[in-house]
């Protein structure tokens, strides 16, 4: 097993590899207007410190959002992109779930990324591996923190609210992604297709027929 991690739903441009056991390597950019450009570098640098190749891949996992849209479909049009070139399956996994599993916790938590607008996507989650319910998004001051920890950006963005995040990651760093993937892929889990998770209508919409116009 070689699964090939990344994940640009958030500001973090983020890669890693993972050959079933451990992480191999991994690289961020913290960079919200530069996905398009960073990414394939981002890939190009965890496989040199790696010491393969793409050839060598046998997965290709992304992190599928919620996120902003023009950033989402860059990892995610990657790896379907990529999937095809080099004949190897890839997969799907909610941008939320690497955040959450990435936190280590083994108690109820929420975790929460930046949905901008004054928002914020967030899941409830049993612990770091299991999602109880969401993805939402919603205002933080709506969101049902109900006292438990919350983790990740959005926390950290309105601390009065959802209480800061504490020390834990605030990104879906691939590295947890990866070892996230390989986890379910071997214990016979069942992991979706690359397909975008969007909470919101898009902001572009088809015209209305034109005004009439009187004299």
């Amino acid at each position: 097993m070689l699964v090939l991690a990344f994940d640009t739903a958030t500001p973090a441009v983020t890669a890693a590899l993972h050959d079933g056991e451990r992480v191999l390597a991994e690289s961020t950019t913290i960079d919200a207007r530069r996905h398009g450009e960073l990414l394939v570098p981002t890939i190009e640098v965890v496989l040199r410190e790696a010491g393969t190749t793409l050839r060598a891949v046998t997965a290709i996992v992304a992190g599928s959002g919620p996120g902003p849209y023009t950033g989402l479909r860059v990892g995610l049009m990657t790896a379907q992109g990529l999937a095809t070139t080099l004949g190897v399956p890839a997969y799907g996994i909610c941008t939320l779930d690497a955040v959450a599993y990435g936190s280590k916790l083994s108690e109820p938590f929420l975790a929460a990324t930046d949905a901008r607008r004054k928002e914020v996507f967030w899941a409830r989650y049993a612990d770091h591996r299991t999602r109880d319910e969401g993805p939402f998004v919603d205002r933080p001051a709506d969101v049902p923190v109900a006292g438990l920890p919350v983790v990740g950006a959005g926390a950290q963005l309105y601390p009065d609210l959802l209480g800061g995040g504490g020390e834990v990651p605030p990104y879906p760093y691939a590295g947890a992604l990866a070892a996230l993937a390989a986890e379910r892929l071997a214990e016979g889990v069942t992991l979706g297709p690359p397909r975008p998770i969007y909470l919101r209508r898009p902001d572009a919409v088809v015209p209305g027929a034109p005004k009439r116009v009187t004299a």
